[in-house]
């Protein structure tokens, strides 16, 4: 079968929610608006998670696992999914199942036109550290990158991988995806999604995570930005592979 969409699914000691992820993303491979694939991206996990991941992919014919050596970090696991899928859209969700896999339908109904839809967490279900800490880095990376975004945090995003598969990832560069496409001259948008409290497991991300190491990171993207190198081949003799 030939997929037009993959979901990155990136997990690290997720065994409690594995099952509910199974459920869900198989739910909406029924309903999913072009044909899509699952990968899993197991990063390092020291539980269950990956015994787990592969009796899944057992039994499920639309989903697929890679699993890293040691842990690296989310940004690692989405830049090896990137590195890895085929399919012409590639988006990613997190395996806490906080916001809803349906709602990729509606990101893709802008994929056509924008070469990144990422997701607004609406009436969000967190607590009021996580929440505020989260409004605080993105106004930061807002006035580093002015990139509009209101929540690049939040785990829903649609993205054209020949893009994807050109942004130069380094730790913590996830919360700058949409400036990263804006770098390559890509459009980007936000939709509203729905959000979810946490069902089972436990955040892998504390204050430090949310707040102070953003900010580092917003140094990070302003050495990238002037380092960044952008082309377009008009023409060229070479076979070239499309999405």
């Amino acid at each position: 079968m030939t997929y037009q969409f993959t979901i990155i699914v990136p997990v690290y000691n997720e065994e409690e929610n594995l099952e509910r992820v199974e459920t869900e993303l198989s739910n909406y491979l029924k309903i999913a608006s072009v044909p899509t694939s699952i990968l899993f991206v197991n990063d390092g996990s020291s539980d269950n998670s990956q015994a787990l991941i592969e009796t899944i992919c057992a039994r499920q014919p639309d989903f697929e696992y890679i699993l890293f050596k040691e842990n690296r970090g989310l940004s690692a696991a989405i830049k090896a999914g990137f590195d890895t899928v085929t399919s012409e859209w590639v988006g990613y969700i997190d395996s806490d199942l906080q916001t809803a896999p349906e709602d990729f339908n509606i990101l893709l109904e802008h994929i056509g036109e924008h070469e990144l839809v990422t997701g607004v967490r609406s009436n969000r279900k967190d607590s009021f550290v996580k929440n505020m800490s989260s409004k605080i880095a993105n106004g930061i990376r807002r006035a580093f990158t002015h990139d509009g975004m209101d929540d690049t945090g939040c785990p829903l995003k649609v993205i054209k991988t020949e893009y994807a598969k050109r942004i130069p990832m380094f730790r913590g560069l996830h919360r700058f995806l949409p400036a990263m496409i804006m770098l390559q001259n890509g459009r980007v948008i936000q939709v509203t999604v729905q959000h979810f409290p946490r069902m089972a497991g436990t955040a892998k991300f504390g204050l430090w995570n949310r707040l102070l190491g953003p900010l580092m990171d917003c140094f990070a993207y302003l050495w990238m930005k002037k380092k960044y190198i952008n082309y377009n081949i008009s023409k060229s003799s070479k076979a070239t592979t499309s999405f």
